[in-house]
């Protein structure tokens, strides 16, 4: 079967976003960069909230512009053709390999854990990412942690009052401080 992990950048205070709203502080060095590039080709597909969405789309179209480097023309080549089902109340429509959630959250994981199909079932937004734990369908939880507080913004972890056993799976320091932090869901 396959899992259902949810990867992000994230404050070492626990924040995707910080209260403005801002991530430049996730702008990876390079090897942070070829690590997410690495981690996309075992993605099969990536389920996105709105927002995460939106930021991503800018990949649809980078490969055409004539300042990326080989790195990031090779992970918009990885990107692009990825299948992506995104949950939205507000978009009537999306673009790329895209298409908007037919059904609820567990309807759509249940679906694609049946279907035939290779790589993991990727999580990307924390508000995805919390409906999701608070149902326990995530199976791994990967942090990229950033050396920075950004005192508060949009956690990483959902916040609920069930207590969710994880197993470290792997760890990965930076030499710009970022830490790579990978779990398994106990079960």
């Amino acid at each position: 079967m396959r899992s259902v992990t949810y990867s992000m950048n994230v404050s070492l205070d626990g924040y995707i976003v910080g209260p403005d709203g801002g991530f430049d502080w996730t702008a990876p060095d390079p090897d942070v960069f070829r690590f997410w590039i690495d981690e996309i080709r075992e993605v099969g597909v990536h389920l996105l909230g709105r927002r995460l969405y939106e930021t991503m789309l800018y990949w649809e179209t980078a490969d055409q512009e004539s300042s990326l480097d080989d790195s990031e023309l090779e992970w918009a080549a990885l990107w692009n053709p990825l299948p992506k089902v995104v949950f939205s109340t507000t978009l009537s429509e999306v673009q790329g390999n895209a298409r908007l959630a037919s059904g609820g959250l567990a309807e759509e994981i249940q679906r694609l854990r049946a279907e035939p199909g290779e790589g993991d079932i990727a999580i990307g937004g924390a508000t995805l990412a919390a409906e999701a734990a608070g149902s326990g369908l995530i199976d791994e939880y990967r942090a990229m942690v950033y050396p920075v507080l950004v005192g508060g913004g949009i956690p990483f972890f959902p916040r609920s009052e069930r207590r969710v056993d994880l197993e470290l799976v792997e760890t990965r320091t930076f030499n710009s401080g970022v830490v790579y932090l990978r779990h398994r869901v106990a079960r």
